[in-house]
């Protein structure tokens, strides 16, 4: 068996407004590493602040046609599907269902990158409140999110805010969020929704995934069976990052597979050791 899982489901080219990489410089990269399945997964996050400068827009029918092309040009070596990251909030439902019926998308990532407006990533958003009620807000917007619109296939990075909280993970546990953590869990069971397991958590320092291994495990002792496995890659580098930790980590949560989607339908895939 593979010592690594062999397929990255979470990467980004400079189609996504905050990556420079062109596409074929990322597949490149993936076919070195030994991957056999990869999906681009560019970023729309339709109402992002003007004020951060960044273009989180995509466009789509050109990012669809680079995509045919590579697609095509690396069959026999690598396998590509097209996928895309919805920046979520919950007066969007509506935009982002019309969206993603115009293209043929193998794959929707929903994440949540904003809360009342702002991104955590930026400093300011902590100004003003203590990390653990920053945190919980977080963790409410994604409930609100899932309330309001869930034709995604898997929820991205669940514990995002914590790469950029003032003390990262030092003072967060599971624990202090359980019960609001454990409703989002319900929720992605109840409706279908993949728990994504991305592992640029490690690339940013913590030590683990986003989110964190206590979800994992508690997603699986809850039933959870649908687990997408990404690196958050925006660059050639960062493809398939600390991958080589992921086998025994998600077996150790619980997993023995992990989960692809192919025209909107899981498939499932075993996990190395």
């Amino acid at each position: 068996m593979n010592k690594i899982p062999t397929t990255d489901f979470h990467m980004h080219s400079s189609f996504s407004g905050d990556s420079q990489a062109p596409m074929e410089d990322m597949i490149q990269s993936a076919v070195k590493k030994g991957l056999t399945h990869i999906c681009f997964t560019e970023h729309i996050d339709k109402d992002f602040p003007t004020d951060h400068h960044i273009d989180f827009s995509v466009d789509t029918p050109a990012y669809l046609k680079t995509y045919r092309a590579l697609s095509q040009k690396y069959s026999s070596q690598i396998r590509i599907s097209f996928g895309i990251e919805l920046g979520l909030q919950p007066h969007l439902k509506e935009f982002y269902t019309d969206y993603i019926r115009q293209y043929p998308f193998d794959y929707c990532i929903g994440s949540s990158h904003l809360v009342d407006g702002m991104d955590p990533y930026y400093k300011d958003f902590f100004e003003g409140r203590s990390e653990a009620a920053a945190y919980e807000r977080y963790f409410t917007t994604i409930l609100e999110n899932l309330e309001a619109f869930s034709a995604m296939d898997s929820y991205g990075h669940l514990d995002y805010i914590v790469r950029y909280g003032p003390n990262q993970n030092r003072d967060y546990t599971y624990e202090k969020y359980a019960d609001i953590l454990e409703a989002i869990l319900q929720k992605l069971i109840d409706r279908g929704i993949a728990l994504e397991c991305n592992t640029s958590g490690f690339r940013y320092g913590l030590d683990h995934p986003n989110p964190c291994e206590e979800i994992l495990t508690r997603y699986r002792q809850m039933g959870g069976e649908l687990l997408t496995l990404g690196s958050d890659a925006h660059s050639p580098e960062h493809v398939a990052f600390s991958y080589e930790k992921i086998g025994g980590l998600l077996r150790s949560c619980g997993f023995t597979h992990y989960t692809i989607f192919e025209e909107r339908t899981p498939r499932f895939l075993p996990l190395p050791d």
